[in-house]
């Protein structure tokens, strides 16, 4: 049985020796543990088990904030929910003082300490560059209740963060505070573009300006908030079509002005990665990421959640773009990735050997991490000719599988080959085409096999959706990043390696 109790003189010995135990070199020494212990505002408590030592835990009060400047767990005693037990102890006595939140330091690669603090409510809010010795830790707080003020003002607040999307034919309005997405509210127009075979920037800004109040009112609503309650916000600046991201800009400046609100000019395509976070939580140290839609299949190197290189993108056909062009030729209605996606299911993937572009060997050297499908969905348009020449049965169902598995092929191996190329240990998948079911169901197996953890969002938050641009911002705003000035401008391609338009 674990006993918490206030942490006395007479224990300062054995809290010595484990402090060498636990920290060697950087440990407190006994001086020093007397001063803490004695300093204003601080409380420590130890937990006993059986009579013996078996953790301690400080806190330190200044005004309304509450810091944890240590938990420590007897080596015979860890993994036995000591800490955990210290934990509680002192978020509880914080509680009782009144506290807006709680706050504390960690190292970024300890992995197990911050486990026990997400799982107990704590949320990353910033990163300290060489806080221990040289190591990176992670700011992580615990709010207790409601805290108001201005970004900057009162570190006693995580921000709300607004996202606004509008870079083709959906508008999104997503708040996000901290690592949690409190509403998410979409209005697509793309049944407006299916006569025309693809988007008509001119109807979907029209439809942008029409839909963008009501969506945000309903986003507010969902969220349980005011505008006066956003702390900062966040919309996509490009990729993009101009005139919808004209519109979706034009709203945040005007709304960030009246607020008197920073506004974060953000990256589409970053933001269909960083969305990911909000679902399984924050990224390790380095990520790879593969961001396949409509007009992207791009193969990204992320470090730090925000800083950004690209290894590889298309160079003609992206992956959704060759689905929309292989269902025009099939006779499926716009957008075709949905209805080849649900044709494959019932087909059989082996059925035709159709081409993997750029996986040849004179390929490696400079299109290693380049992807093509122009060729494949030439492929497939002479494979239907010849058997229409021929008056053989075509087989849509098989047509679509083999079509999907090589699309799904290529992404997969390329992919994991720079996974592997680079060290990194854990795969991304956003966009749109990330919804396909074909390329889910081949990265998880592939993935499995190869040791590296896929992390791929629920659908609704693959296409596009203003959740993933408060996401985006979130983070941004958490790393203390300047906001973007005031009079930026759209950038319909902008490149992958800006996250943001930075003063």
């Amino acid at each position: 049985m674990i006993v918490v109790r206030p942490l006395v003189g007479a224990d300062l010995d054995a809290v010595a020796g484990l402090e060498c135990a636990l920290f060697g070199s950087q440990a407190w020494s006994h001086d020093m543990l007397v001063e803490e212990l004695c300093g204003p505002g601080r409380t420590y408590v130890a937990a006993d088990i059986d009579g013996d030592l078996a953790g301690y835990a400080g806190v330190r009060f200044d005004g309304d904030n509450a810091d944890i400047m240590t938990i420590g767990t007897s080596p015979l005693h860890q993994r036995t929910g000591v800490g955990r037990t210290l934990l509680r102890a002192l978020v509880d006595h914080a509680r009782e003082l009144g506290a807006a939140g709680v706050f504390l330091e960690v190292q970024v690669d300890n992995e197990i300490a911050i486990h026990l603090y997400e799982s107990e409510g704590f949320g990353r809010i910033g990163r300290r560059r060489g806080y221990y010795n040289g190591a990176d830790a992670w700011t992580m707080r615990l709010q207790l209740r409601p805290a108001g003020g201005v970004i900057g003002q009162d570190r006693t607040m995580v921000p709300l963060v607004l996202g606004m999307e509008t870079s083709c034919d959906e508008t999104g309005v997503g708040l996000v505070r901290g690592g949690e997405l409190l509403a998410d509210v979409v209005a697509s127009s793309v049944d407006e573009h299916a006569r025309f075979g693809g988007i008509i920037p001119e109807i979907a800004s029209r439809a942008h300006l029409e839909a963008m109040v009501p969506t945000m009112d309903r986003a507010l609503d969902k969220a349980g908030a005011r505008l006066a309650d956003v702390d900062a916000v966040a919309v996509t600046a490009g990729p993009g079509l101009v005139g919808p991201l004209t519109v979706g800009t034009a709203a945040a400046k005007a709304l960030a002005l009246a607020l008197d609100r920073p506004l974060y000019a953000v990256n589409h395509i970053i933001a269909h990665v960083v969305v990911d976070t909000l679902v399984h939580g924050p990224f390790p140290e380095r990520v790879m990421a593969l961001v396949v839609s409509g007009g992207h299949s791009s193969l990204l190197l992320v470090d730090d959640t925000v800083h950004v290189t690209e290894l590889g993108s298309t160079l003609d056909d992206a992956a959704g773009e060759a689905f929309d062009k292989v269902g025009r030729l099939l006779g499926l209605p716009y957008p075709g990735g949905p209805h080849i996606d649900r044709l494959a299911r019932g087909g059989n993937p082996d059925a035709i050997a159709f081409p993997r572009g750029l996986t040849a060997a004179k390929d490696q050297a400079t299109h290693a991490s380049n992807f093509s499908f122009s060729g494949l969905k030439t492929a497939v348009a002479r494979w239907l000719e010849a058997r229409q020449d021929s008056r053989q049965d075509i087989v849509l169902a098989d047509v679509a599988a083999s079509f999907a598995a090589a699309v799904a092929d290529v992404l997969t191996t390329k992919t994991l080959a720079a996974c592997a190329k680079h060290d990194v240990r854990t795969l991304v998948v956003g966009g749109g085409f990330s919804a396909n079911s074909q390329l889910r169901d081949m990265a998880a197996e592939r993935c499995a096999e190869a040791g590296v953890e896929l992390r791929i969002p629920p659908v609704a938050l693959c296409t596009d959706n203003g959740a993933m641009v408060a996401a985006l911002g979130a983070a941004l705003v958490a790393r203390g990043l300047p906001a973007s000035p005031a009079d930026f401008g759209v950038d319909s391609t902008l490149p992958l390696t800006q996250v943001m338009l930075s003063p």
